[in-house]
């Protein structure tokens, strides 16, 4: 029982969250099918906007995305691996932080293979790239409120 309930508390999060990250490389979140409806809200919004501009935006959107999702994956992944408890004392050991690096660059490699499977999208070493930045943020991040939790 104890197993099941750690695993349901730990890892159904991080395997979701991969669900949600695998469904998103679908055709229905392409660049051309997201671009659609944020273009035109962007030249509602900002009615002198070029297209050129336009478009940069949606693609600063995508890719922020892309990092922010690789955070969290990072992030749940390093709470399934470490399972946390309150006031722990444990501490930091970049030798998991580089674990959970490696299991959410493997999944972004992952991924973007499956995208070279989707039509009107396409798998690029520069997305794993950016995905492992954003884990490497995540992991970061994590650090630094642990440091800073430590001061308080």
């Amino acid at each position: 029982m104890r197993k099941s309930r750690s695993f349901l508390l730990y890892w159904l999060p991080v395997l979701v969250w991969m669900v949600l990250i695998f469904s998103a490389s679908g055709d229905k979140a392409s660049f051309q099918r997201s671009s659609r409806f944020i273009v035109p809200f962007l030249h509602w919004l900002f009615p002198g906007l070029s297209d050129d501009h336009a478009f940069a935006v949606v693609l600063a959107v995508r890719k922020c995305a892309h990092l922010s999702e690789y955070a969290l994956l990072a992030w749940l992944v390093w709470r399934a691996r470490r399972k946390p408890v309150p006031r722990d004392t444990r501490p930091w050991r970049w030798s998991e932080a580089g674990e959970v690096l490696w299991v959410a660059a493997l999944y972004a490699a992952t991924d973007e293979f499956h995208q070279t499977f989707i039509p009107n999208r396409e798998g690029c070493l520069r997305d794993v790239l950016i995905d492992t930045t954003g884990a490497v943020a995540g992991l970061l991040l994590l650090w630094l409120l642990g440091r800073w939790r430590k001061l308080w």
